[in-house]
């Protein structure tokens, strides 16, 4: 270790978005990473052990790879986070021992800004310049050895995607990271004489910092209010100044807030026309260049995002069913399994039907997550996911969206899930929430069962002027409805509860490039590694709590049912001793029909129904009895359980589909004392409305909690989407009443 380099046990990747943080991330650290949230927030935070080390005596070295930012003057979560861990702000975050400065050297000028941030903390460093392939093939010659010694730190050429120079970094990292001379930026004098000034009242103040520090700190406070707001604690004093020195600098015209950006580039710029010679063809259109001719025209460019998008929804919403229904049929065969082994009773029942169900539960949306995020890294990879935020950019940005948002809001009509969890794909934290809250309005798959089952019995098979059809027609009508309201939720919230000016979308186009499906692969696995292990706890626990109270209180039968019981069992065993099939078949068939309506009497007083009894004068403006209600709370395990819900409570068979013509015949007949029936048309649409908007997903409600760290957000979207399928319903029913349709 060269004199003056101090020992090195964690280092930190910093550099803008898109320039290979993460594949460098991966290839110094390869299998030994661990992915987690940053204390606080909902930003992952990637780290790993630097290969070689953490064994045979040689001390553990740990990678951090920060979030792409492109500022340390934080304006989003991405660039607080990274301006937290650098500077040594982070909770539970000890400062790096050196940081590998990570720079695209197609794009060096852009790149040096925040590198010239990080210098300037006083942080031991190295520079990685990756992307030097792509930049001699577009003609970029860079004098690594003039960047050096201008920077004052190594400068280790990298085509980390290719594996080039990974060693040498990890040298140079380890072996030659040394504090680089402060750089000396010009600063327009009169905001000069602001920043000695407050950095002298900064010193006395708060004694911990060394000039080159405080120098940073002054700037800092001066464009940041998040930044400033920080000191009302540690040095008030500083702050106060810091305000009476903004105040009578606006009061001067003076542009404090561009002095560090117009000091910063103003000695960037000649130090990258020193150290740049570009060919004489260097500036004829690349091939990414041509590429976005069409990919992002204004005509063909949203035509070929909308192929795109209906490939990944096509995969994520028929591709996974022959995975899912394995799974399913899996999990049916082990419980099978199980019962044939297990001792009837409590615990037969809990393991089968609590435990069981709960790991189906979450196992079975691991197809369409898998699928969604092989497409979602394929995109990012090649750098098709920015030019996607692009196109969409200005139609979304009028309910309030960023056009980044697109992606998940399209992903949620396979499923709620996996659009909540594409999300995470924004740079902004205040498009990322609005956008969460309202993926769940989307169409999802869960919701087909529900409209399949009650347009089947109750919307007529005609056609409108013999070309739509009814059935057709309805079936469009509500994904329109929830789509629709997605966007005016949209609005509402970015105007009304988040207000503020949203993310102002600025974005780098990178290059096209081949994908590194080893990287593809790996991002996929990682984030579905995270859905099944954090909200895979919370799906399981809701999964095993409502059983129990679907399953509970075991309610004594009564005389009838159980003599009815009794019969039909004792039939079952005469008939197959006689050996007649015929008068088997009859009699297996009358005791499915007498356990089916044991099963209704125990829906009935389990705490489900006694609940959906309860709930029945709220409901009941809607137009819905005590069974639709009972139904309506046990379909928050997932919103297609009420099919087989209905189906136990009409003694229609646990087991009937939407398709059953069992139960519509069973619910169709259904009358109140009166005579009076309980399903209408009318009471369909009600009901189908309610199902539109509803968040009748505890899933989804589990995933939101992880992805926004809180059960607050979560919460409040369950309120207003019940509130407005509550409103919606009530607006249907009691409106189609008022004009005689009921």
């Amino acid at each position: 270790m060269s004199e003056g380099v101090r020992a090195v046990t964690k280092i930190a990747l910093a550099g803008n978005p898109n320039v290979g943080k993460t594949v460098l991330f991966n290839a110094l650290t390869g299998a030994n990473q661990k992915v987690a949230n940053y204390p606080g927030v909902t930003v992952e935070r990637k780290s790993g052990r630097l290969t070689g080390t953490g064994k045979d005596g040689v001390p553990a070295v740990e990678v951090v790879d920060l979030p792409g930012c492109y500022s340390l003057n934080p304006r989003s979560i991405d660039e607080r986070i990274a301006h937290d861990v650098l500077v040594g702000h982070a909770q539970n975050e000890e400062p790096p021992d050196a940081v590998i400065c990570v720079v695209d050297a197609t794009n060096l000028e852009r790149n040096l800004y925040l590198i010239t941030q990080v210098l300037d903390l006083g942080l031991p460093a190295v520079l990685g310049l990756n992307m030097i392939d792509a930049a001699e093939a577009a003609g970029i010659k860079i004098d690594t050895q003039a960047l050096s010694e201008a920077l004052g730190v190594p400068v280790i050429p990298l085509a980390a995607r290719h594996g080039r120079g990974i060693e040498d970094v990890r040298d140079a990292v380890l072996n030659r990271a040394v504090v680089p001379p402060l750089i000396d930026w010009p600063v327009r004098d009169d905001v000069e004489a602001q920043v000695r000034r407050l950095g002298e009242i900064l010193a006395k103040e708060y004694s911990a910092l060394d000039e080159r520090r405080v120098r940073f700190e002054v700037f800092a406070a001066l464009t940041s209010d998040v930044l400033l707001d920080s000191w009302t604690n540690r040095a008030p004093g500083f702050r106060d100044a810091v305000l009476a020195a903004r105040a009578e600098m606006e009061s001067s015209s003076i542009p404090y807030q561009m002095a560090e950006t117009m000091g910063r580039y103003g000695w960037v710029s000649p130090l990258v026309q020193r150290v740049v010679q570009r060919h004489s063809d260097a500036h004829a259109r690349s091939l990414s260049d041509r590429m976005d001719a069409v990919l992002i025209h204004r005509v063909w460019g949203p035509a070929i995002f909308a192929a795109v998008l209906v490939l990944i929804f096509q995969a994520v919403f028929t591709w996974a069913v022959p995975a899912m229904d394995f799974i399913e049929w899996s999990v049916n065969g082990i419980g099978t399994g199980l019962r044939s082994v297990l001792p009837d009773g409590v615990f037969e029942d809990v393991i089968v039907e609590g435990a069981l169900t709960g790991v189906g539960n979450v196992v079975v949306f691991l197809p369409q997550i898998l699928i969604l995020f092989f497409f979602l890294g394929l995109m990012e990879d090649t750098g098709y996911m920015a030019r996607s935020a692009f196109i969409m950019d200005r139609a979304m940005r009028r309910f309030g969206l960023s056009g980044a948002s697109v992606v998940p809001l399209l992903s949620a009509y396979a499923c709620a899930i996996p659009g909540i969890m594409a999300a995470r794909t924004l740079p902004d934290e205040r498009d990322r929430i609005i956008t969460i809250m309202v993926v769940p309005l989307q169409g999802c798959s869960a919701r087909l069962p529900v409209y399949v089952l009650f347009i089947g019995a109750f919307i007529p098979a005609g056609t409108l002027l013999g070309v739509v059809g009814y059935q057709s027609l309805a079936m469009t009508s509500l994904y329109f409805l929830g789509t629709g309201m997605a966007f005016v939720a949209a609005w509402v919230l970015g105007r009304f509860v988040f207000k503020g000016e949203g993310s102002s979308f600025v974005m780098e186009l990178p290059p096209y490039r081949v994908p590194q499906w080893k990287l593809v692969f790996r991002r996929m696995i990682d984030r579905s590694r995270v859905f099944v292990v954090r909200a895979g706890k919370i799906i399981f626990g809701l999964s095993i709590l409502l059983w129990l109270l679907a399953a509970y209180p075991k309610t004594e039968l009564t005389p009838d049912l159980e003599n009815r019981l009794a019969t039909a069992q004792e039939a079952v065993v005469l008939a197959e001793q006689a050996g007649d099939p015929a008068v088997t078949t009859l009699a297996l068939d009358a005791q499915a029909a007498a356990q089916n309506q044991v099963a209704s009497f125990r829906t009935r007083n389990s705490y489900i129904g006694r609940f959906g009894r309860a709930l029945e004068p709220v409901m009941a403006p809607l137009g819905f009895d005590w069974k639709i209600s009972a139904g309506i709370v046990a379909s928050f395990a997932a919103r297609e359980v009420i099919v087989s819900a209905l189906a136990t409570i009409y003694s229609a068979g646990a087991d009937a589909d939407e398709e059953s013509l069992a139960l519509r015949d069973a619910i169709k007949a259904d009358t109140y004392p009166d005579g009076t029936p309980v399903f209408t048309s009318l009471v369909a649409v009600s009901l189908m409305v309610f199902f539109v908007f509803a968040l009748q997903c505890m899933s989804t409600l589990a995933i939101a909690r992880r992805e926004l760290n809180s059960w607050f957000w979560p919460a409040v979207m369950w309120v207003y989407m019940f509130a407005l399928a509550y409103v919606f319903s009530l607006v249907v029913y009691q409106g189609g009443l008022a004009l005689g349709l009921g």
